[in-house]
């Protein structure tokens, strides 16, 4: 974290920092080897269904500013970080509104990078800038797939 723009605390921005630059090489190898992508992921087409189709409820639940569903499709962890659905969509309002305005997504190819699920999400916005979601999930127990966190990472493509 940043305070004055100084790093407060330095071991937890270099762990964010290097998840994030694990999640865009994920989601550029996979753009550009999608053969040799489908060897390395460990799971079933089933799950990267399931997987899209919570990030979808979620989205639309943001967007419709139901914040119980959404915060119904965090991961127990994110649920124990935010301890109620308001105080979670508080947090998305100001932390992740590329989500809440695009105009467009798009799924791109997820991965498993060290064992962490990534499905990345383009999101392009009212004035065609273009970003990624990079969605971290976890199964849970039940076969349930939970949203485990998200970064939200510049493009350099432009919309058309």
């Amino acid at each position: 974290m940043r305070s004055g723009g100084a790093v407060t605390n330095v071991p937890a921005f270099l762990a964010r920092r290097a998840f994030l630059a694990r999640a865009l090489a994920a989601a550029l190898w996979s753009a550009a080897a999608p053969l040799a992508h489908a060897v390395e992921t460990e799971l079933a087409k089933a799950d990267w269904q399931a997987i899209r189709k919570v990030i979808s409820q979620q989205l639309a639940a943001l967007r419709a500013g139901d914040s119980g569903r959404a915060f119904s499709l965090a991961s127990p962890g994110i649920q124990a970080q935010f301890r109620t659905a308001p105080t979670f969509m508080a947090m998305v309002r100001g932390a992740y509104s590329p989500l809440l305005v695009a105009r467009y997504t798009e799924f791109l190819e997820g991965a498993v990078i060290d064992g962490i699920v990534i499905q990345p999400l383009r999101l392009i916005a009212p004035d065609n800038t273009v970003q990624v979601a990079l969605y971290t999930l976890e199964k849970q127990a039940n076969g349930r797939w939970r949203i485990n966190g998200c970064r939200i990472a510049p493009s350099t493509v432009q919309a058309a």
